[in-house]
């Protein structure tokens, strides 16, 4: 049997990839920063570790976070007592809450994002699902897409990635819409703090940091290249996207699953080797285009912590509004991982129409996301906004 050559190729699309609906969801359980203080060594029974609790209070304080969302409530370590220890083996119970709530707070999400964009569901052709937590298989990816009801959809599944997964998952879906016309990517980023709440240790500082900055939080988005104009609207357009790992950074960042959870390490060294790396990765991104003033861009950076961001600050001269998102995204939700910078996203392009900017980014047309995690790897997008007159936000004209 003769096969013509052209069998399997698949036409590209014209244009650019583009960002075309934003959905977020969090769970319903808050806690504030103040409270969650108490809250942290009442129900891991360490009441008495006050050296330990001044140390905690001073991390939450320089935190800049004002509360937090969680999947973890106080009923289930109740039932669940292993959870709240510092080595006891509860690997399978967070495990078996983690299968269940990741894919539900993604489902929450993308349902928001599919009514924003406003089209029939049985058009999205492939799905990108990037989670920390809830490893399994068949996956997170595979019970999202049976909840959606979409039995054929292409699906991408990303475990484990952290923090820079953010701006991996665009790198992708820019590839995917790309080279598929027609397709319509939907990508979803849905991460739970259960696997690293452990009781506080002296020898744990690192488990300290990460209970008092991260948070639960999903978010997604549709994209595709060639939008329909009369059907959609075009938020952000992915215009370059690069990887980059800093060097001399390894065990910079990093985590370690075992039977008593996931331990994150981060050295106090991420800020500065960061900062001190940050002009190489725009350089390579933006490239051949040299940029004299870093504030003509609207700026989505990851915020692995208040230093983080006021290192990129003063490497790049950015005015102390650049990153007014980025610090309420922090503020309101904590580091929800790789859904921060979407969380990020979507509160500018809200904020650009509630104040009457002309574009999507701040009035302004050019714009840069930074996805910052492990290694420490950099992932660096160009995004290109649109004009806000022509947006549609939660089904409002």
């Amino acid at each position: 049997m003769a096969f013509p050559e052209n069998l399997g190729r698949r036409k590209p699309a014209q244009r650019l990839a583009t960002i075309l609906s934003i959905g977020k969801a969090t769970p319903a359980h808050c806690i504030s920063q103040t409270d969650y203080l108490d809250y942290y060594f009442r129900v891991t029974k360490n009441k008495h570790m006050t050296q330990l609790k001044e140390k905690f209070k001073h991390i939450c304080e320089k935190s800049m976070i004002s509360k937090r969302h969680f999947v973890l409530t106080e009923e289930i370590i109740n039932k669940n007592p292993n959870i709240s220890t510092y080595s006891s083996p509860s690997i399978d119970i967070r495990q078996q809450i983690l299968a269940a709530e990741v894919p539900k707070l993604a489902m929450e999400a993308a349902s928001k994002a599919i009514q924003e964009w406003r089209q029939p569901k049985s058009q999205i052709t492939h799905l990108i699902f990037s989670a920390v937590s809830g490893k399994e298989m068949p996956g997170a990816d595979y019970r999202l897409a049976k909840l959606l009801g979409l039995p054929s959809v292409k699906r991408v599944m990303m475990y484990f990635q952290g923090c820079f997964a953010g701006g991996t998952i665009l790198r992708i879906a820019k590839d995917i819409a790309e080279n598929n016309a027609g397709a319509r990517v939907l990508v979803l980023s849905s991460d739970i703090t259960l696997p690293t709440f452990r009781a506080p240790n002296e020898h744990g500082i690192p488990s300290l940091i990460s209970n008092a900055i991260m948070g639960d939080g999903a978010a997604a988005m549709i994209i595709g290249a060639d939008p329909n104009v009369l059907k959609e609207r075009p938020l952000f357009q992915i215009v370059a996207s690069t990887e980059n790992i800093i060097p001399d950074s390894e065990g910079a960042i990093k985590g370690h699953m075992h039977e008593a959870g996931l331990s994150i390490h981060l050295s106090r060294d991420v800020p500065k080797l960061i900062a001190n790396n940050i002009d190489k990765c725009l350089a390579e991104a933006l490239s051949p285009i040299s940029i004299n003033d870093w504030n003509s861009f609207f700026w989505i950076v990851h915020p692995l912590g208040n230093a983080v961001l006021d290192q990129i600050e003063i490497k790049l001269g950015l005015k102390k509004e650049k990153l007014i998102e980025t610090r309420h995204v922090l503020r309101e939700f904590g580091n929800v991982s790789s859904a921060t910078v979407f969380f990020i996203l979507d509160e500018m392009r809200r904020r650009s129409m509630e104040v009457g900017k002309a574009t999507t980014g701040e009035g302004l047309q050019w714009g840069i996301l930074f996805g910052l995690g492990a290694s420490i790897t950099v992932e660096t997008v160009v995004l290109r906004s649109f004009p806000t007159n022509t947006q549609l936000i939660q089904g409002k004209e």
